[in-house]
């Protein structure tokens, strides 16, 4: 009867042992497979780029300069993103590159406090330099290298400058942004308020889409809040779409000044239609481009230290698709 009572002990522990591995498995999967270590050569270094929103526009260029130059540095680069948004994914790919010992992490920053442990702790702890691209943490909360794209500050102030001489120096300005902003964000609407601070008949309004407590959860909120305004200014893109649809379900968008960044979707066939007034075009694949060469340099001590401020690639406003 003991024997009996201690293999079925045995045997309810190897089935609860297989179901645990089974989901801890689950949990680690990824359809992105890293190559083996041990099958790499040693001097190619092995980088990974990761990306959220891998199917848009402006971050398939971000990896089309990463590649190009990848190929011609002998960088073993990868690639990995999430289809859509999803925090979680995105933040479990970076945790499975520092496990796997990459030599180095090219990423989309994240401007929450899981990303920050993740570069400040873990990644620091394995010695794997990371990159941030296009979108910047604060550097003293990450401990990352460097920073490659565009100078956040200064597109808000060419933003603030456009608007100025379409708009002139009177009037309601919007800017709209999360209701818990990222870095990006907060930096673009420090360069608007910088240029637009001169300017004492000009009421800049922070609207922040999706706060519940002011009364700004969508869209359609914001614009009964402030029926005066003639000016909008996306500082988060992906607002921009919505606003023109709401603004035409009540009136026509031909008096709104609206001007946007190219992460938005449709920001170029929105100006080509003429519903928008300006998007500020940044340069994507001279981001990837850099970013992996400064990686390159970094893991080959060809450059040190790399500059903590960052490297900064083009900003432009484009108002007119003809010219282009």
């Amino acid at each position: 009867m003991r024997k009996l009572l201690i293999l079925m002990v045995s045997a309810v522990g190897l089935f609860l042992f297989y179901f645990t591995f089974q989901a801890a498995a689950a949990v680690f999967y990824t359809d992105w497979d890293l190559p083996d270590a041990g099958e790499q050569d040693e001097n190619v270094p092995r980088v990974v780029l990761i990306t959220n929103e891998t199917d848009h526009p402006f971050w398939r260029d971000v990896t089309a300069g990463a590649e190009k130059k990848a190929g011609e540095l002998n960088v073993d680069l990868d690639v990995s993103g999430i289809y859509g948004s999803n925090t979680e994914d995105f933040l479990r790919k970076i945790e499975i590159a520092i496990y796997s010992k990459v030599d180095g992490i090219i990423v989309q920053g994240l401007d929450n406090e899981k990303f920050k442990e993740l570069t400040k702790l873990k990644a620091a702890s394995y010695g794997i330099p990371v990159l941030t691209v296009a979108h910047d943490v604060p550097k003293e909360e990450s401990l990352r290298k460097t920073y490659i794209g565009s100078d956040q500050f200064e597109a808000g102030e060419l933003l603030a400058r456009e608007l100025l001489k379409d708009m002139g120096t009177t009037g309601e300005v919007v800017l709209m942004m999360d209701s818990e902003p990222e870095y990006f964000q907060r930096k673009r609407f420090e360069g608007v308020e910088h240029v637009l601070a001169g300017y004492p008949d000009i009421e800049m309004i922070e609207a922040k889409i999706g706060d519940r407590e002011q009364g700004l959860s969508t869209v359609n909120d914001l614009l009964n809040h402030f029926p005066q305004a003639t000016s909008f200014l996306a500082v988060n893109a992906s607002f921009t779409e919505e606003l023109v649809k709401e603004i035409e379900t009540r009136r026509k968008v031909e008096p709104y000044y609206i001007y946007t960044f190219d992460e938005e979707r449709g920001a170029y066939a929105l100006l080509e239609s003429g519903k928008i007034d300006g998007v500020v075009q940044q340069s994507p694949e001279d981001m990837g481009q850099l970013s992996v060469e400064l990686m390159s340099d970094w893991l080959q001590k060809d450059s040190q230290p790399l500059d903590i401020e960052g490297y900064f690639t083009e900003v432009s406003i484009i108002k007119d698709l003809s010219s282009q």
